[in-house]
């Protein structure tokens, strides 16, 4: 009989990977706490939180129950013309924690759908309909950072970064966003930091000039994720905040990697105490154990697009508000209330800076970046993706790098020895990339 490797490579085609692959998968048998079993029998520290969401780890009993509970009520409901009480607690939960000045939610399917959301809000409150009857649609254009990511699917990948990121493939067939330099790296830059002031003056003097063509402002907010693991100063957000302001730009803040404590702080938004129009969230907002993402906006967003001429927003997913992930949501955000993820992230991020720092005397290695529960090692050249992965497991940790880094988000459960075999292994794999 073929192995589960053998039958996974010739049937499913996994994210970011040519068909046949190019390397095996690993297969995953069970999971708990902080752990995956693989296959071959090792158990390893999950580092990458499975892309950041799995916060509270696996089989967590709380989250788990509040699954089974529902499940025992109803599993799903149509939300068009539907409601029920899961997701109503949720949007609640949702507004109560949000930065002041949030009023509404809407509940997306994934991240990407979230930023397709929110695009979509930004556009449709900028067009108006003239005496004669005809629309204005000439302020649909989005002004982004350069080195952001938001997301896989077309509205999203087209504020991605168009030459450095994952989506310069399509080049002409997205739209023709406004790409702002990205800021200064560095989370302690301040106002009077003359980079800074540049950068500034720059992005201001861009948008200007696109004034008439933009509705919006979209950007991760103080951590790019896919686009680099890039760290950025939280004043770039109050730089950004003035300039929607003064120019009438709807101001978008993508949370769906920074949401829900990973960088420190509950949002990427409170570095800064910046309140954007719209935020979207995602990832650990269901603990890991549900697909779901929301859009939260504020009453002047949501009053203007009611102005609009079509009223109502264009969007509607079958699987909106769906009870098992409101239900998962509700447990994940539950806990993260009730236990001291603060404390918990900071140890992360003390323990992060003892086993990654000193990897920068290493030649292979071009920076180390540390904020929250986030942990990157940049190398000067690409990484060796399968050789690296392989050193690492063989450490007893799982990564997943890419370009040249090799960066781990782990769950919050995790405690100190935990941390320190991850940074152990990544400091393993560093060293076999540099004979490399």
């Amino acid at each position: 009989m073929n192995t589960l490797t053998e039958r996974d490579a010739a049937a499913v085609w996994h994210p970011y990977a040519p068909m046949p692959p190019a390397y095996p998968a690993y297969p995953v048998i069970d999971a708990h706490e902080v752990y995956l079993t693989l296959e071959d029998g090792r158990e390893v520290i999950d580092a990458m939180s499975s892309w950041w969401c799995m916060v509270h780890g696996y089989r967590h009993p709380v989250m788990s129950q509040a699954i089974k509970d529902q499940v025992d009520r109803f599993s799903h409901v149509m939300f068009g013309g539907l409601t029920h009480e899961p997701a109503i607690r949720l949007c609640e939960e949702l507004l109560a924690l949000a930065p002041s000045g949030f009023a509404h939610v809407f509940l997306a399917d994934s991240g990407s759908v979230a930023v397709e959301v929110a695009l979509k809000l930004a556009r449709q409150q900028a067009i108006t309909r003239s005496p004669q009857g005809t629309l204005d649609t000439s302020r649909m254009r989005l002004a982004t950072l350069r080195g952001g990511y938001h997301g896989d699917t077309w509205g999203a990948m087209g504020v991605c970064d168009p030459e450095g990121g994952m989506h310069a493939l399509y080049g002409d067939a997205l739209g023709h966003q406004v790409f702002l330099p990205r800021p200064p790296a560095g989370y302690g830059r301040t106002s009077d930091d003359p980079a800074l002031q540049t950068w500034a003056g720059d992005v201001s003097a861009l948008i200007e000039a696109h004034r008439n063509e933009l509705c919006g402002i979209v950007l991760e907010p103080v951590l790019q994720g896919a686009g680099g693991m890039y760290i950025y100063s939280p004043e770039v957000l109050r730089i950004l905040r003035a300039i929607a302001d003064d120019q009438g730009l709807v101001l978008i803040f993508d949370e769906i990697a920074t949401g829900f404590g990973r960088t420190g702080q509950w949002w990427g938004a409170s570095h800064a105490d910046v309140v954007p129009d719209i935020m979207c969230v995602g990832k650990a907002l269901t603990g890991g154990y549900m697909t779901q993402a929301a859009v939260l906006v504020t009453s002047q967003v949501a009053e203007r697009l009611r102005q609009s001429p079509s009223e109502v927003l264009m969007h509607g997913p079958t699987f909106m508000g769906n009870p098992l992930a409101c239900a998962a949501s509700l447990a994940s955000i539950g806990l993260l209330r009730t236990e001291d993820w603060k404390d918990q992230v900071a140890m992360i991020e003390t323990r992060l800076h003892q086993g990654l720092s000193p990897l920068i005397t290493v030649d292979a290695v071009a920076d180390v970046r540390i904020l929250g529960a986030v942990g990157v090692v940049e190398l000067h050249h690409p990484i060796d993706v399968p050789r690296l992965t392989a050193t690492a497991l063989d450490a007893g940790v799982w990564v997943r790098p890419f370009g040249k880094l090799l960066y781990t988000m782990p769950p919050y459960i995790a405690q100190t020895h935990h941390i320190d075999t991850i940074t152990a292994a990544m400091a393993i794999a560093v060293e076999h990339a540099e004979r490399q």
